[in-house]
């Protein structure tokens, strides 16, 4: 028989996932495909904590509860945030899907999860006795595997404020629109005074989990644009070898060809 919790508070929510085997259910727009008769859930729509989203210090800090649709219409939702939103599904999936069960679904292809890799956004965890606030890229350890202790729920997205500003993102389906990602891209390059101070790339849908090698990006970082294109080879080399498609819908080929031609793109618009 399912069992179904619904906290109206943060100390309620957390005293359940504590005390009780049950699921974190957000819009729930995944789970309800696999539901189960002999689970137990925990909804978390009306935990007015999760629900906020406000500007403090160097972050937006985006409640895990909110809406794909609450946050695109918000005034603070960065742009290439709000880009990807609107090419999730249907109005009627935006309305119910939230950015917590996004990351919490542990897929390679959520579209928010990739423009917060590439923004470096870190998350706020919390159980009844703890709160931590880890990189995103270090709660991914592998398709459906997170970093997210039994007790432990999702409670924020805080995503850096440093990060806004000249960006690309792509998203390649099987159709223009209603589609699930096959290849998804967000970069990012922030100049000052002629020097390249930041350089991000994410790769979604192609790997087990979001590709986001700031290793090779950080060949730019410190350098002119035209010090970048003489070191545009050795880093699209890089990459070539950096990605290594998993087995999926469409050829690992199609998929590696789509992304390298997405991050020349990137480069070629950028004047690299």
């Amino acid at each position: 028989m399912m069992v179904s919790y619904l906290p109206t508070n943060i100390k309620d929510a957390l005293e359940l996932r504590s005390q009780k085997s049950v699921v974190p259910y957000g819009g729930g727009t995944d789970l309800m495909i696999e539901a189960e008769k002999n689970i137990s859930y925990l909804f978390l729509h009306k935990v007015p904590e999760m629900k906020k989203i406000k500007e403090a210090d160097d972050f937006i800090h985006i409640g895990a509860s909110c809406t794909f649709t609450e946050v695109a219409k918000n005034p603070l939702c960065p742009p290439i945030l709000k880009d990807a939103i609107e090419q999730i599904a249907a109005p009627a999936i935006r309305n119910m899907g939230t950015i917590g069960g996004n990351i919490g679904n542990g897929s390679p292809k959520a579209d928010t999860a990739l423009v917060f890799f590439a923004t470096d956004a870190k998350l706020r965890l919390m159980s009844k006795d703890n709160e931590r606030i880890i990189p995103i890229k270090s709660f991914y350890k592998g398709k459906k595997q997170l970093d997210l202790k039994s007790d432990e729920l999702i409670v924020e997205v805080l995503f850096p404020k440093a990060a806004l500003g000249n960006y690309y993102y792509q998203k390649v389906g099987a159709r223009k629109a209603l589609a699930i990602s096959r290849i998804s891209f967000a970069g990012l390059l922030k100049m000052e005074n002629d020097i390249i101070v930041n350089c991000a790339t994410a790769f979604g849908a192609v790997s087990d989990v979001v590709i986001r090698r700031e290793d090779i990006d950080a060949l730019f970082i410190g350098k002119t644009i035209n010090e970048a294109k003489t070191l545009k080879e050795a880093y699209l080399k890089a990459y070539d070898e950096a990605i290594v498609p998993i087995r999926g819908r469409v050829s690992e080929a199609y998929r590696k060809d789509v992304c390298m031609n997405l991050l020349k793109d990137f480069l070629n618009i950028n004047g690299i």
